[in-house]
């Protein structure tokens, strides 16, 4: 049973967010580019589990307007974890915006576009990055769905009705495209014929932005963090199977020590356990190297909700700033890695 809840840990996998990148618009859509000319001074980026909010400034370091598109990507979401309902998403998975994202410039709310695409992800590599969901989250199908006529949503049962309704011949390119599988079911039996669909969608919000020329401009955006969830077992020490938590957020003896305060229950058996919940969020710090140079300031504050619950991460200078705040600082700061982080809670009766 207990590599059975490590394993849901990662199966409820959610989106993780980043920073707002610099890009363009191509003839095949969004890219990511590198500017030399805008720098960003500072970053002030609050992370809880319910809610991620950022405060950029940004100076145009020329003395030419520069033009271009922020962009605040989302890595895939799987249309199979959509289907199976084992992801942190709203009700309505009908409309495109799954976060509640909000953007200000200047104070000032600012018309942010969303655009999806349909890739079909790379096999599951616990190893890769999380930023390479950015830079190359799979082979783009999105043309593929468009000419077979299938929608582009995470929306289960509008997705496996257009799968069924489709002629056979687009059934089998769909099926040799990788895109899905059919099953014929049985009626003797009372089983019907049904499809499942293998891509994921890639949401995207942005917006063009113009630099004023020596000038700064101040960014905010807001949305609902929806993180990677899941019953959470641990032991002291820990056992062979939790070596990948251990190493991914940096637990040490202190914080192990504390999860089994946090969590040990008695049952009516009189055996002690000590599970939980568990929340991994994941954050993408180096998107903001595709701007000019270093983030110039740099405030990170976490909040995780409750005294009684216990928070894990790799990172320096991690100062306590409340009963369940902690915040780092750095200046002159170029994220060579990304933010992850364990957020643990007790069970409640």
């Amino acid at each position: 049973m207990r590599p059975l809840l490590a394993a849901l840990l990662v199966s409820t996998a959610l989106p993780a967010a980043a920073n707002d990148g610099f890009g363009g618009l191509s003839s095949t859509g969004l890219t990511f580019s590198q500017t030399d000319a805008v720098a960003m001074l500072q970053e002030d980026l609050f992370i809880s589990v319910d809610k991620v909010s950022v405060d950029y400034v940004f100076k145009n370091t020329t003395a030419t307007d520069v033009t271009g598109e922020v962009i605040f990507p989302l890595p895939p979401v799987s249309v199979w974890a959509s289907w199976e309902s084992m992801m942190n998403l709203p009700e309505d998975l009908t409309k495109p915006d799954l976060v509640d994202f909000r953007a200000l410039v200047d104070g000032k709310p600012v018309q942010v576009t969303i655009d999806r695409i349909a890739v079909i992800e790379p096999p599951y590599d616990e190893t890769r990055p999380v930023s390479e969901q950015y830079d190359s989250p799979g082979r783009d199908v999105t043309a593929d769905l468009e000419r077979l006529g299938l929608p582009i949503t995470l929306d289960a049962g509008s997705l496996r009705t257009a799968l069924l309704a489709l002629p056979p011949e687009k059934q089998a390119e769909a099926k040799a495209a990788g895109l899905a599988d059919f099953y014929e079911g049985d009626p003797a039996q009372n089983i019907p014929e049904d499809a499942t669909a293998s891509w994921s969608i890639v949401t995207r919000y942005h917006w063009t932005q113009t630099f004023p020329a020596g000038a700064e401009v101040k960014v905010h955006h807001e949305y609902v963090n929806r993180p990677a969830g899941g019953i959470f077992y641990w032991s002291e020490p820990p056992e062979d199977y939790q070596t990948y938590l251990v190493n991914q957020y940096c637990i040490d003896a202190g914080t192990s020590k504390a999860l089994m305060k946090a969590l040990s229950r008695t049952d009516e058996t009189g055996e002690t356990a000590a599970y939980g919940t568990a929340f991994n969020i994941d954050y993408v710090l180096r998107t903001a190297n595709s701007w000019a140079g270093p983030v110039g300031k740099f405030r990170l504050t976490l909040d995780k909700g409750d005294s009684r619950n216990v928070i894990s991460l790799c990172a320096d200078g991690v100062k306590k700033t409340g009963p369940t705040t902690f915040v780092i600082e750095k200046t002159n700061y170029t994220p060579d890695k990304d933010l992850a982080v364990l957020l643990v809670m007790p069970m409640t009766d």
